[in-house]
């Protein structure tokens, strides 16, 4: 008889072995891998978030130092705008000539900001007290790149902490040349609406601004206003060489009050009695 060898056995043994232990260990070495990538993965996030946060860290006090200058520079430009101080004893530079003089009284007030600007401010009450007009002559100096804009400055005169706008009211003439009127948005229609009026003279560095309820009709309220530029006469130009030579042109042209109320002085459509066609918000 043929003897059963053990060969084959062990061959069996072997190869089944194989095929239950082998898929096991390809699964555990992917799952290895897949671990250790994911871990890696993790350990680089926390590393990308631990250098930005370092780096906005060292930003921090670059920003908290940036902070107070900016508000530094906030509050240098509003207290720049608002340093006008009211000046005491300063001489009186200008007058206004014989501006009706039996019920009004009038302020004269020198305003004066570090950066060398001036304001000569007139200001007339009636009997009853209440405002009636007011005259500004502004000589600016190195505050005026803070300054406000002009025209928001004439509607806070006229209506103090009102919200209205300010139309254009026409033109006027007067010894400085054609002076622009403006008037409140639903204001000027009334029988007491005020005029406000604004001249710039670039060459002399000078501007003429300011309001008046003078005169019961517009017509009466424009030859108002012109009489009032009309009559503003310098005492002292100090050593404004420019304002003594704009005054002096400037009377070469100057009219009398009732020959400026007349209406042959305000034939032209740009000086005419209304305006109607000069109309507008600005």
């Amino acid at each position: 008889m043929q003897s059963f060898s053990a060969e084959p056995a062990k061959s069996h043994y072997k190869s089944h072995y194989t095929t239950r232990i082998h898929p096991a260990l390809a699964s555990f070495a992917d799952e290895l891998r897949g671990t250790l990538a994911r871990l890696v993965a993790y350990v680089m996030t926390l590393a990308l978030l631990a250098m930005g946060g370092m780096a906005l860290w060292e930003q921090l006090p670059d920003a908290a130092a940036m902070a107070p200058s900016t508000r530094e520079a906030s509050l240098k430009e509003a207290s720049l705008k608002d340093a006008w101080s009211l000046v005491d004893r300063s001489s009186r530079a200008l007058a206004v000539s014989q501006f009706d003089p039996h019920d009004k009284t009038e302020a004269y007030e020198i305003f004066r900001h570090p950066q060398g600007g001036r304001r000569d401010v007139f200001r007339w009450r009636g009997a009853d007290k209440k405002p009636v007009a007011e005259l500004e002559i502004y000589r600016p100096g190195g505050e005026l790149s803070h300054a406000g804009p002009a025209i928001a400055e004439i509607a806070a005169r006229m209506d103090p902490g009102g919200l209205r706008e300010l139309e254009a009211a026409g033109l006027i003439d007067s010894k400085f040349g054609t002076v622009t009127l403006l008037r409140l948005i639903s204001g000027a229609e009334a029988p007491r609406g005020c005029l406000g009026f604004m001249k710039r003279v670039s060459d002399s560095n000078f501007r003429i601004s300011g309001w008046s309820c003078q005169g019961d009709s517009l017509p009466a309220r424009r030859a108002a206003i012109s009489c009032m530029l009309n009559r503003l006469t310098p005492l002292s130009t100090g050593n404004d060489p420019k304002l003594a030579e704009l005054f002096a042109r400037a009377e070469l042209r100057r009219a009398d009050c009732a020959t400026s109320a007349a209406p042959a002085l305000s034939a032209d459509w740009l000086t005419g009695g209304d305006n109607p066609q000069l109309r507008g918000a600005f």
